[in-house]
């Protein structure tokens, strides 16, 4: 083949590629001082306009009085937990629950019609802003292999497609099942069932990417795989630690119990790279003052450590409080409760000896006055909790994190009793639900005995694919076939062009969705979208109104209840696909009833009480007002870690090497207050001070200068991990104060720059809040390289046929 004729077929391969990312444009982009305050009235009047935007402002309006309330449904964003009894009834959520609602309860909608007028080429040419704003999904929809544009299917064709794909296979580990925090307690229960009886332990879920590292450490040390902490505790501590969280806009309600504390009299210890509005001041849209007034200030102390610096700032910490406990004998570390219920105090001490106080001051970008502040602070109190989000658990050490800040509640006293403990802020919704469900690629031997003696089957024994294993095991062709329950797949996950072309192989690729993303258009050789019911819509089964549940960040699980009428008559509920799927795929050989579950959500719960602990009476005691908080033996003060037994465990951790080679940067990836998760609601990140453009780098203005740029200039962002060349072009650069060496982007535009190898210690997560990078002048020739690169990555073992 001659190279004219080799490079057409080159270029005419790589144009057919739908866009793993969203199209390298700029918009016009306007930059103000950044809030020193969250919510209020613009919050307000930011909640109405998106509702207006959806065209669903009766329809949304109407929702939004029912949203966290004990007889509606929960909210599909974050999962702060609701009051018990104090839940204002007019106005029992935030900003972003808002958006939320207004997205799934928008008027649009989409139909096979749509698709007929627009390929999934043309689809990718959109951003992720315009793709979410299409409407919802009101039928099933598939792509033929070889096909470019998605058309109608029946739910018992879709569902015979998907039996034929899973059937064939010659394992069923060649078949990965991932499960979004949206999915409800009684869809995940029975989505683990059908897999596990279908074979495998193959369980990629979102937990895989946010808090991963936060029950793999806390399991190990203390015995429970999550916080311990209640929100009536919030309202009555002494010192709240937030690490690695921006409550202000991942879970606005927070911001109502800060407040709450403070005037109580709790103080508030914030430690973050960027000094966040949420962190920093609150205004209650719900109440005058709140409103009218001047709000309240919420951190008494910020404390500004740079990216990964979290390690020596703890460990400093640590240093100061025994010194200061060598000044006030027994009244700084709880020496009874060290001795009684812990181990490896003495071994911690002994490590701790020989850091430096100055170096780990530098190490961490926080000065030894504020971090004596901070010691002083912590030094005379014992109700003491910890919250942190992703900043900590996606560090590349962050499971060494978070045994730190245990050892800093351990030192104290403060597990296991009122007002103290652990408490990681979860993301989505039920995320913490779906793990309590079982949705988990290494199930304990119990779990898996329990379901057998239940049953009567025997599930499979050995470990499954997380998220980063999947998409290795895709590219391997060990996988073949993927069913996604919710989410967007390829815009959470990192590295997105391998990723993205790890998904090109699969045989199958089953999307359950309430609207379109970017997930649907990198696709497997065939594709199905499976439309449900949003969790705001009324869910009707034989006549009866059904509800499901849902747990939140500290283990409450209540019922859920929508009132809308779904946006289309062919949509299901998630129950029903699970259960179609299932007797579509197992037929005569199952020994569930699939029939009972799809008739009855209490047939489910009734089910779960007998697998799962803590859900005895299950159906009781989810009808009851405001629902019940699961069991948590670290909470009642009993602790099982690994090294010692019924004590809770002391760590001994590395202080990482955080070295830059010339012209690197560390950067973190975070969210715009216009966002949750991978869904774009707005192009403004109101807060930062950053309008209507998302591809931007938050730099130091001290970096700036040295490097020799100016604020807005552009940029090109690379990333050379495993000696791979990713690059994420035409950023703008914006002046902020982060600290020097640090950079933030926003996600998913940056994911494409995270390796799939860069990953955090024993959790296997994505490390996405540490990647090291080079900022280089925007070359326009840029994308005829990426291009190159893609079409390279491409063929390493799939060749273009003919060459």
């Amino acid at each position: 083949m001659s190279e004219d004729r080799k490079q057409e077929k080159i270029e005419a391969y790589i144009k057919k590629q739908a866009s793993a990312e969203p199209p390298y444009k700029l918009l016009d982009l306007k930059v103000t001082e950044p809030k020193k305050w969250a919510a209020g009235i613009p919050a307000v009047m930011a909640s109405l306009r998106n509702l207006l935007e959806e065209k669903t402002l009766l329809r949304g309006g109407k929702a939004l009085f029912k949203m966290n309330q004990f007889d509606g449904f929960d909210c599909p964003s974050c999962a702060w937990p609701d009051p018990d009894d104090d839940r204002s009834p007019i106005a029992e959520y935030c900003e972003n629950g808002a958006k939320a609602l207004a997205e799934e309860a928008t008027n649009k909608k989409i139909t096979a019609d749509f698709f007929r007028d627009h390929s999934v080429y043309d689809l990718s040419r959109m951003s992720d802003y315009e793709i979410g704003h299409l409407g919802r999904i009101a039928q099933p929809l598939y792509l033929p292999k070889g096909g470019t544009h998605y058309q109608a299917i029946s739910w018992d064709d879709a569902f015979k497609k998907i039996a034929e794909h899973l059937n064939g296979l010659n394992s069923p580990d060649e078949a990965a099942f991932y499960t979004s925090g949206r999915t409800s307690n009684e869809a995940s229960f029975v989505y683990q069932l059908f897999v596990r009886e279908f074979g495998t332990n193959n369980f990629p879920d979102c937990s895989n990417m946010c808090h991963e590292t936060s029950g793999y450490g806390l399991s190990r040390v203390l015995g429970v795989g999550k916080g311990s902490v209640k929100l009536d505790e919030f309202y009555d501590t002494d010192i709240i630690i937030v690490m690695g969280q921006n409550p202000g806009t991942n879970s606005p309600r927070m911001l109502t119990a800060l407040e709450k504390a403070k005037k109580n009299g709790a103080r508030i210890i914030a430690i973050n790279p960027l000094p966040e509005a949420g962190l920093m001041g609150f205004h209650d849209p719900q109440r005058i003052k709140g409103i009218m007034g001047s709000g309240v200030e919420l951190a008494d102390l910020y404390l500004p450590v740079k990216i990964n610096g979290d390690m020596a700032l703890l460990k400093a910490l640590e240093i100061l409080l025994l010194k200061l406990e060598g000044k006030h004998p027994g009244e700084v570390l709880d020496q009874q409760f060290i001795e009684q219920k812990t181990g490896g105090f003495q071994e911690l001490v002994h490590d701790l000896e020989q850091y430096d106080l100055q170096q780990l001051s530098v190490e961490s970008g926080v000065s030894i006055d504020l971090l004596q502040q901070a010691a002083e602070m912590l030094a005379f109190k014992n109700r003491i909790i910890v919250c942190w989000g992703m900043g900590i658990t996606q560090q590349h050490n962050g499971v060494d994190l978070v045994y730190e800040i245990v050892n800093i509640l351990l030192m104290k006293g403060s597990v296991g009793k009122p007002g103290g403990g652990p408490s990681p802020v979860r993301g989505h919704s039920n995320v913490q639900g779906n793990r309590t469900m079982l949705i988990n690629h290494h199930p304990t031997d119990a779990q898996l005995d329990k379901l057998q003696e239940v049953f009567g089957f025997n599930p499979p024994r050995v470990g499954g694919f997380d998220v980063v294993r999947t998409i290795h095991a895709i590219h391997e062709g060990k996988v073949k076939f993927m069913f996604s329950m919710g989410g967007n797949f390829l815009s959470a996950t990192p590295d997105t062009t391998y990723t993205a072309n790890a998904l090109r192989k699969l045989d199958m690729s089953v999307c359950v969705s309430i609207k379109l993303n970017r997930s649907h258009l990198i696709h497997g050789k065939e594709a199905l979208i499976l439309p449900v019911i949003s969790r705001s819509e009324v869910d009707m089964i034989n006549g009866e109104i059904q509800f499901v549940s849902t747990e939140n960040s500290m283990g409450v699980v209540e019922k859920s209840k929508g009132v809308l009428k779904p946006i289309s008559g062919d949509l299901i509920n998630e129950t029903h696909v699970v259960c179609r799927m299932a007797k579509a795929v197992l037929g005569d050989r199952s020994v569930v009833d699939w029939d009972r579950y799809m008739n009855s959500y209490d047939a489910v719960r009734d089910d779960i009480e007998k697998c799962i602990p803590g859900f005895e009476h299950y159906n009781e005691k989810v009808r009851q007002k405001g629902g019940f908080y699961l069991p948590n033996a670290v909470r009642d003060g009993h602790f099982k870690s690994e090294k010692y037994g019924s004590l809770a465990a002391f760590s001994i951790t590395p202080l990482p090497v955080n070295t830059l080679a010339e012209g690197e940067f560390l950067m973190g990836t975070t969210r715009t207050h216009d966002q949750f998760n991978t869904t774009i609601y707005g192009l403004d990140d109101r807060y930062r001070g950053i309008h209507n453009e998302r591809r931007v780098i938050m730099m130091n203005e001290a970096d700036i200068a040295n490097a020799g740029f100016n604020a807005g200039e552009k940029v090109d962002l690379f990333n050379y991990d495993d000696g791979i060349e990713r690059i994420a072009p035409l950023f703008v650069i914006v002046p902020y104060p982060i600290p020097m060496g640090n950079t933030m982007t926003y996600f998913p535009e940056t994911n494409v720059l995270v390796s799939v190898n860069n990953v955090v210690k024993g959790a296997n997560m994505p490390a996405s809040k540490y990647v090291k990078i080079k900022v280089k002048k925007h070359d326009p020739a840029i994308f005829q390289r990426i291009d190159e690169n893609l079409y390279r990555s491409h063929l390493q073992k799939d060749k273009i046929q003919g060459d």
